[in-house]
């Protein structure tokens, strides 16, 4: 079969090469996918150079690590049968899914959602997983007793940085879904869009920088802060935390962008990868089946044409998820 391949992990170049079809071992968790889409993730391309595995030549360089297609195989427990519709995160620990069949393990696997398109489904799991972690897992947002949309005076506000990339997206829909009062950061294109979204203030950052907002008044706190972007953003973000508040990033440890004359009181902030969970995915499915949450996806390529995919992830102009459909 048809696979990608990154041969050399200090360079980000790909190159189509022929691989035997994998299998999945006997007596274990694994399953064969037959893959009709995988997207990419910004900068993946780097990981193995940036931060090199344990055991250097543990696995093959296939990248998109995001899939959806239809089970092949199964083991005999799993709740996952032979032609069902699934998508996953599955680890980077193993190659990835840019060929036209990989392996899945069932702690990674959900079904995927039925209103959305083969593309737009592998553009979900990464995305909505960080988000659904950073809120539910990390800065302590209760999925159980949510409040679903409906802001009170006892819900919790979220700060949301780079609200309009890949991850952005989710954290704002997720936290509006759950109760929270949503304020955003993102350039001055995309504010109607993320508007829309559910965030009750949205901040051009190109206008109004966090400190200068957190200081115009003194409502303008909020219990949870989630970077996507780092650096100055992140920066600033430290002053928009409440005492006892949470502030996390997805791009870097907080500790090393703080404010030398910040004063906040016991901030409990960190930095955080997300890891591949199936049943925190399948929730995600009920949630877009549902019509609560909605994905965006930049373009759709056929595997061939990975260049001209690989040119528009690494343009810094994609809005959304660059797909890669093994159908076409």
């Amino acid at each position: 079969m048809k696979a990608l391949l990154q041969p050399d992990p200090a360079s980000t170049s790909l190159i189509l090469t022929t691989q035997a079809i994998p299998a999945a071992s006997p007596g274990s968790n694994e399953h064969l996918i037959r893959v009709h889409t995988a997207a990419f993730c910004s900068g993946e391309l780097l990981w193995t150079k940036d931060y090199p595995l344990a055991e250097p030549n543990s696995k093959e360089l296939v990248p998109c690590d995001d899939v959806a297609g239809t089970v092949v195989t199964a083991p005999s427990a799993s709740p996952f049968h032979v032609g069902d519709e699934v998508y996953a995160r599955t680890n980077y620990n193993r190659a990835g899914c840019a060929r036209p069949y990989t392996i899945a393990l069932t702690e990674e696997l959900a079904f995927r959602p039925q209103n959305l398109t083969w593309a737009e489904s592998a553009s979900v799991p990464l995305s909505s997983l960080t988000a659904w972690q950073a809120l539910f897992v990390h800065a302590g947002l209760d999925v159980n007793t949510a409040k679903h949309e409906k802001e009170g005076p006892s819900s919790p506000s979220v700060l949301v940085t780079g609200a309009s990339g890949s991850v952005g997206v989710w954290v704002v829909q997720l936290a509006r879904w759950a109760g929270a009062e949503v304020v955003a950061t993102c350039g001055p294109d995309n504010v109607e869009f993320v508007r829309s979204l559910g965030a009750t203030e949205v901040l051009d950052y190109k206008a109004t920088s966090l400190k200068a907002w957190a200081e115009a008044s003194t409502n303008n706190r909020v219990d949870v802060v989630i970077d996507c972007v780092g650096k100055e953003l992140l920066h600033d973000a430290w002053w928009c935390v409440k005492d006892q508040g949470v502030l996390i990033s997805i791009y870097q440890p907080p500790e090393q962008v703080k404010p030398s004359g910040l004063t906040g009181n016991a901030i409990k902030n960190f930095f955080f990868i997300m890891e591949p969970n199936g049943t925190q995915l399948q929730e995600v499915t009920k949630l877009v089946n549902n019509g609560k949450l909605r994905t965006n996806v930049d373009s759709v390529w056929p595997l061939e044409e990975f260049e001209q995919a690989v040119e528009r992830l690494e343009s810094g102009r994609a809005k959304g998820k660059v797909v890669l459909d093994l159908t076409l």
